[in-house]
């Protein structure tokens, strides 16, 4: 028995590990482990015996297997996983049908026939009766989100508990119903108690909204003034980003003409002997020269992004939309479902349209930063290279 346990143990925790997709944060290793655990607790009160623990403890690690494949029907998934494991080793066939009966119990609205499949049932919801109840079941909430893109508001998601655990709901074993039955009862009214504290605090969030909106009413800052004030602020940070840019590009193509006339004209006149006196101020003159060049490049070279997100970003609102490094590579579909997640949020969108500003702001910073750096330089190097020049025409006069 724990030979065969032992080995759909290491199977299955290898084949959630490295096949299950990271969005099922519920339906994933730790709840098998639970639905094990409770198992085993279960099968030992009910005072099974060893053969029948044996299919219970093999079923309850491989009734979930079958999301690595599918959502829809995982149970037959599961099975047939559970049954290719069994084969290899040469598992008997009576065994086999067990494992794949308690299995198939585990769907959602099957009605228990035995013991067997009323503890496999019961361990799978042991999260119900649970002081944990709350933190599994919003892992589950999550998941859903992620993986059928079924979005619950805090009030839906209450009501489908309480409807689930008050009408859908109930230990089919006796140790189960022993054990849980209490602290189902306690979940369900603190769950009763949330739905109540939840409707009390929406009406008093409408209230304060429409407070609000007959303030800003009165104070003349209507929706259409805020999105004016985004519109005139972006363009004016794109307007100053086009300013910097051309300024970079006359501060290169300036230099690039100086040093095309110095390699052409100065540089050839180097090989002369008479002319040595002219290779300092001439090398001087090329640095400074280069360097600002250099910087001009440096203000205007765009920085590179990932381009990709995750929906996990836009569930938790970490993601701006609006700028395209953070989503030119992601498909269509995927781009299309998020800008719509942001478009039924205005204040996701308004936070998006201030991150944009922000970094705008940022990157501005940078240019003219730079840019003043350039400038500097340029300056510098006219100077410093004028006077060299003019040292070097009075050390060869003298000479």
């Amino acid at each position: 028995m724990e030979n065969i346990i032992s080995k759909a143990e290491k199977h299955v925790v290898s084949l959630l590990n490295d096949e299950l997709d990271t969005p099922f944060i519920y339906h994933n290793l730790p709840h098998t482990q639970r639905v094990v655990s409770k198992s085993i607790e279960l099968a030992e009160l009910s005072n099974i015996d060893d053969k029948d623990k044996e299919y219970l403890i093999l079923a309850a690690w491989f009734h979930d297997t079958g999301y690595t494949k599918t959502i829809d029907k995982h149970e037959k998934a599961s099975i047939a996983i559970a049954e290719a494991f069994l084969n290899t080793h040469n598992y008997n066939a009576d065994g086999i049908k067990m494992v794949s009966k308690i299995i198939l119990a585990t769907e959602i609205h099957h009605s228990p026939a035995d013991l067997l499949e009323k503890i496999i049932k019961d361990a799978d919801c042991s999260h119900i009766g649970s002081k944990n109840y709350f933190e599994i079941s919003d892992l589950l909430r999550k998941e859903w989100e992620l993986t059928c893109k079924r979005k619950l508001s805090e009030s839906d998601w209450l009501n489908e508990n309480i409807d689930f655990l008050a009408t859908k709901h109930r230990f089919y074993s006796d140790a189960a119903s022993s054990i849980w039955d209490k602290t189902k009862g306690k979940n369900l009214s603190q769950l009763i108690k949330l739905e109540k504290k939840t409707k009390d605090d929406k009406k008093k969030l409408t209230q304060k909204k429409e407070e609000l909106t007959f303030k800003k009413n009165k104070l003349g800052l209507p929706e259409r003034g805020i999105e004016t004030m985004f519109r005139v602020t972006l363009k004016n940070h794109i307007t100053l980003s086009d300013i910097a840019d051309t300024k970079a590009n006359i501060l290169l193509s300036v230099n690039a003409i100086i040093v095309s006339l110095v390699l052409s004209n100065l540089v050839s006149k180097l090989d002369n002997a008479s002319n040595t006196y002219l290779i300092w101020p001439t090398v001087i003159f090329v640095l400074f020269t280069v360097a600002s060049m250099i910087l001009s490049v440096l203000a205007t070279r765009p920085n590179v992004t990932s381009g990709k997100f995750t929906k996990e970003d836009v569930a938790n609102k970490k993601v701006n939309l609006l700028f395209f490094g953070n989503f030119h590579k992601m498909k269509l579909d995927e781009f299309e479902w998020a800008m719509g997640e942001m478009m039924q949020d205005k204040d996701y969108l308004y936070s998006s349209m201030k991150k944009d500003l922000y970094f705008l702001g940022l990157v501005l910073n940078r240019k003219y930063n730079i840019l003043r750096i350039t400038y500097t330089v340029f300056i510098v190097g006219i100077i410093v290279s004028v006077a060299a020049f003019a040292i070097a025409f009075q050390f060869s006069g003298a000479v």
